[in-house]
């Protein structure tokens, strides 16, 4: 008896390291916009959970505050050989699944040590898209009713996956996903031709409409004497998608219009870009696949623009045409986008600090958001000066050559090469996500 417990943990522990390890590529999790108790179901009360070990990874919430979560595949098992997939069906890659009890069993034991605050569950297409996602569906509802886990779930949506499913999952689930993989439906056809752009957007509306409709209906619904909603929500923390990033021949251009166009249509809460990685993309036999290109590592700092480009599309109030053009298709590695067009529009500036509007300041290199609201509540009581400015958190190095407080300069903005030199980023240091504004 002993020996078959003991057995039994080997094959556990193994099942993890293959499961998380076939997880690590897909960059669209992220803990946000959901707390206890905002689901307002019944499973909520009481329970586990108030929302480095093998499959816990860090991510980022939009107010900055990094989180845990169990990162994992319910199957590395795939039917489809997308070429840019290190789980494609011709890899030569070790193969398992988890069971649903040993998925919510790991996930409330790793949720019990503190070692995660939520779970990001995927899978590879094992079978009929329906049967996947029953799988996916099964684990996070008996975490909800039968272990009382409170914690965060992030379910992956199975392209091709039924309506009716799709409806469900977001009832069980936190944040629900389904990923656009490539930007355009020609180099998916090339890559990954088992797959349709049709049917991933079907699932993303598919998704946005019945979060649409659960909204209208709590609308409807009157509080109880307790003070409870009779309905659960749907996926409150929205949902979000993936684009592979240097894999097909699309310019920036492409990727931040779709982009924009995936905002604007169907709200979503955020696009994560996902640099090709050229490791384990041969097939069989060690061939490298002819459609995949040569390239030496993932084009890190093209992701981190393109992530900064979002940055001005989901706070700044830029739109895609905006921020790149048919003379401007690609994001400049070495200086941000928005100082890009600032540079492209020095028409626009100088701006005076202490008269320019909100979305006028949102424009300033250096002035974001939270700088912006600020310079407007301070400047109410006082006019700013340049030291003012800086306390309240405006970058100056990049602001200097845009902007005047109370109609002086420090520094004009004559020279766009000059400029351009002082604020470049050659090196491509700061390849995080860009918390900072800019």
């Amino acid at each position: 008896m002993e020996g078959s417990i003991v057995q039994a943990l080997l094959d556990l522990e193994e099942k993890i390291s293959v499961l998380t390890g076939a997880a690590k590529y897909d960059a669209s999790c992220a803990s946000s916009g959901s707390g206890p108790g905002a689901r307002g179901g019944s499973f909520r009360s009481g329970g586990l959970g108030a929302a480095l070990l093998n499959g816990v990874c860090h991510s980022w919430t939009e107010d900055g505050r990094c989180v845990s979560l169990l990162k994992v595949l319910y199957s590395n098992v795939c039917r489809f050989d997308c070429a840019y997939c290190v789980n494609r069906a011709s890899a030569d890659t070790k193969r398992s699944s988890f069971t649903v009890k040993e998925l919510v069993d790991l996930t409330c034991e790793f949720y019990r040590r503190n070692y995660i605050e939520g779970l990001f569950l995927s899978s590879g297409i094992f079978a009929d898209p329906d049967i996947v996602m029953e799988k996916l569906i099964e684990t996070a509802k008996t975490l909800r009713t039968q272990a009382g886990y409170n914690g965060y779930i992030h379910l992956k949506i199975i392209p091709g996956t039924g309506e009716k499913l799709i409806r469900e999952a977001g009832l069980w689930a936190d944040r629900l996903s389904a990923n656009i993989e490539l930007p355009t439906d020609k180099s998916l056809q090339n890559l990954a031709p088992q797959k349709s752009g049709k049917v991933i957007l079907g699932a993303i509306k598919e998704t946005f409409e019945a979060g649409a409709e659960n909204e209208e209906d709590r609308r409807r619904i009157k509080f109880l004497p307790q003070g409870k909603f009779q309905a659960p929500v749907f996926a409150p923390a929205g949902q979000s998608t993936q684009l592979i990033v240097g894999a097909s021949p699309e310019d920036d251009k492409t990727i931040i219009g779709l982009s924009g166009a995936l905002y604007k249509k169907y709200a979503l809460r955020r696009v994560y870009y996902s640099a090709f990685i050229p490791v384990g993309t041969q097939g069989r036999g060690g061939i490298s696949d002819p459609r995949l290109p040569d390239i030496p590592g993932p084009p890190l700092v093209r992701e981190h623009r393109l992530y900064q480009a979002d940055w001005l599309l989901r706070f700044y109030h830029f739109t895609p045409g905006e921020i790149l053009d048919d003379k401007n298709s690609f994001l400049d590695p070495h200086i941000d986008p928005k100082t890009a067009w600032a540079l492209r529009h020095l028409e626009f500036f100088p701006v005076e600090v202490n008269r320019a509007d909100y979305e006028t300041l949102l424009r300033v290199p250096g002035i974001g958001a939270k700088t912006g609201r600020r310079i407007i509540e301070t400047r109410r009581s006082r006019s700013l000066s340049f030291d003012g400015l800086r306390r309240l958190g405006v970058v100056l190095k990049r602001a200097r050559y845009f902007i005047t407080a109370s109609g002086t300069f420090i520094d004009r903005a004559e020279d766009p090469r000059r400029i351009r030199r002082l604020l470049s980023d050659a090196d491509g240091a700061g390849l995080q996500l860009p918390l900072f504004e800019f």
